[in-house]
């Protein structure tokens, strides 16, 4: 009995096996949660245009699965630019923030010292700035110069050591 409510071998009923069409695929993000997380304010920024056209195009078509695929692939490709982008120009500062990201359960909190090694490199050289929806200039926390949470001392310490081999550099 208990096997027909919790039996693993479900097939959902509400899954739809057929491939897209060929005009509809688009490549996958390709990325972890991590990393997503740590360029999220970057790709909002830069994507804000086609996320806001993608959104507008859901609301008229009453979720819009099939009509809004065309902007939704828009959003997409911004995002995989914006990533692509992150990895060419500022990598090792990237990898710094989303693996302290990845330690301290995502808490951003935990890595505002290679948060802000890692903003410094996108604004020189993508010119994108960190900017928290919704909350106003003056209370940007990771702007904060005395925080509650001013991160680990393992971040602390891994950016420090950064700054020093690639002041080397």
């Amino acid at each position: 009995m208990l096997g027909q409510y919790f039996s693993s071998r479900h097939e959902w009923e509400n899954q739809d096996n057929n491939p897209l069409p060929k005009e509809f695929e688009v490549d996958e993000v390709g990325a972890t949660s991590a990393p997503l997380l740590s360029a999220s304010y970057f790709i909002g920024a830069r994507c804000r245009p086609y996320n806001d056209d993608f959104l507008k195009c859901k609301d008229e078509n009453n979720g819009g699965t099939i009509e809004c695929l065309k902007e939704g692939r828009r959003v997409t490709r911004c995002a995989v630019s914006v990533l692509t982008d992150l990895n060419k120009h500022c990598f090792d500062s990237f990898k710094l923030h989303y693996e302290c990201l990845e330690q301290n359960n995502h808490h951003l909190g935990h890595c505002r010292s290679s948060e802000k090694i890692f903003n410094a490199c996108v604004f020189q050289n993508l010119k994108l700035s960190k900017e928290i929806p919704g909350v106003a200039k003056d209370k940007q926390i990771h702007l904060n110069e005395n925080p509650i949470y001013q991160g680990t001392s393992n971040d602390k310490k891994l950016s420090s050591d950064f700054l020093k081999v690639h002041e080397k550099n």
